[in-house]
């Protein structure tokens, strides 16, 4: 069996992308780990993940090339998509923890979705499958 375990999201510092990604998303974190090179090994998943999903790996920025690409390493596209069980209760969650959406809930052949943005602007799909 293979599977994406994780997906490198740079960051401006790893304090602040904890915070956000715990308290305002919900995330687990599942590892913060001091590195010899000072950096961290932090890995977070989403809300009632198991150790099979995929997680994230916050990766401060290290040099210009890759702090330009702080928030924008889609190219403005959204880039990640946040699966819900229930769109209603974890959006009003979300806007309670001060997470900004781009837009109000839409109501699609696919489900209920909205994009927000996490602390530095990368794009994200809020999104409850259809059944």
């Amino acid at each position: 069996m293979s599977r994406i375990a994780l997906v490198t999201l740079v960051v401006d510092d790893y304090d602040e992308a904890i915070r956000f990604y715990t308290e305002a998303l919900g995330f687990r974190l599942v590892e913060d780990t001091p590195r010899p090179d000072g950096s961290c090994w932090v890995v977070v998943t989403p809300p009632g993940a198991d150790d099979s999903g995929t997680g994230l790996l916050l990766a401060r920025a290290k040099g210009e090339d890759q702090g330009v690409r702080v928030g924008d390493q889609t190219g403005g596209r959204v880039g990640f998509f946040l699966h819900t069980d229930d769109f209603a209760r974890d959006h009003a969650r979300m806007l309670a923890a001060g997470v900004t959406f781009l837009e109000e809930p839409r109501h699609e052949p696919y489900g209920s979705v909205a994009v927000f943005q996490d602390l530095y602007g990368n794009r994200w799909d809020l999104l409850q499958p259809a059944a």
